[in-house]
């Protein structure tokens, strides 16, 4: 049995009153891929805000590999291991693919420093296997700008693996991709699970079924709902308070 990762105990994140987390209880266990889903306001970003230590909590505690997160920066706990990647792909625009790379595998140099000095072997190593595990091998070279929007994403999350974390929290990876980038997506995230610990925060219903394993399903700020996909889909309160609303969504859109 896996040790657990991440624990999260009676969290309470009050904003001027308003809890944005309400007695929040939460875990899982390394090398788990876990998608948490939930309607809008139900607390998923602040959720992912405290555990990088953005937000700190207003009670109840985060305990990251055992460790009470309280008292770390929110660099203390990127460099913990805990890595974040946001909706909106964060990446060097003006740089090449195989630069950006360099970038993330080399944060205690400058952007200078790494572009104009010599990679070691180790380091080629690790940014050839990286464009592989992306899908990006075939465009090393090229700037990431010319990049597609699912490309981009797919260079964000190779940024973070070089990194190596040992938590990725993954916001809304497929917005705005192709049925062919989505499902692309789930396969590089059901790879990169082997080796690393995953939370994915997801609206895309047939995504959450490509990838999950386990579903937690946030309202209002605390755990509604755990269990499969199949489970989720067919428990009366998620779909009342989610999945009855995204239905409506659908129908009104078309």
């Amino acid at each position: 049995m896996n040790a657990r990762i991440l624990e999260i105990e009676d969290l309470t994140v009050s904003f001027d009153g308003f809890k944005a987390l309400n007695n929040l209880n939460f875990s899982m266990d390394e090398g788990e891929l876990r998608v948490i889903i939930g309607p809008n306001g139900a607390g998923k970003t602040t959720f992912l805000d405290v555990i990088t230590g953005k937000v700190k909590p207003t009670i109840g505690q985060v305990r990251f590999k055992g460790r009470n997160l309280r008292s770390m920066s929110e660099h203390q706990i990127a460099r913990f291991g805990v890595g974040r990647k946001f909706q909106t792909p964060r990446v060097y625009l003006n740089l090449t693919p195989r630069e950006n790379l360099e970038l993330a595998c080399n944060r205690n140099k400058g952007v200078f420093s790494t572009l104009l000095g010599r990679s070691s072997v180790t380091e080629r190593r690790t940014v050839s296997g990286l464009l592989e595990t992306i899908g990006l091998v075939a465009k090393p070279d090229i700037q990431a700008g010319l990049l597609s929007h699912g490309e981009k994403q797919w260079l964000e999350i190779g940024m973070l693996v070089a990194q190596a974390p040992d938590l990725l929290l993954v916001d809304e990876p497929v917005a705005g991709l192709t049925d062919e980038e989505t499902e692309q997506t789930g396969e590089l995230l059901i790879s990169l699970a082997q080796e690393h610990s995953i939370i994915v925060i997801e609206h895309d219903m047939e995504f959450v079924r490509q990838i999950s394993r386990k579903v937690t399903v946030l309202h209002e700020g605390s755990v509604l709902y755990e269990g499969t996909i199949e489970e989720v889909q067919n428990d009366p309160r998620v779909i009342e308070v989610y999945l009855g609303q995204q239905q409506e969504e659908v129908h009104e859109a078309a």
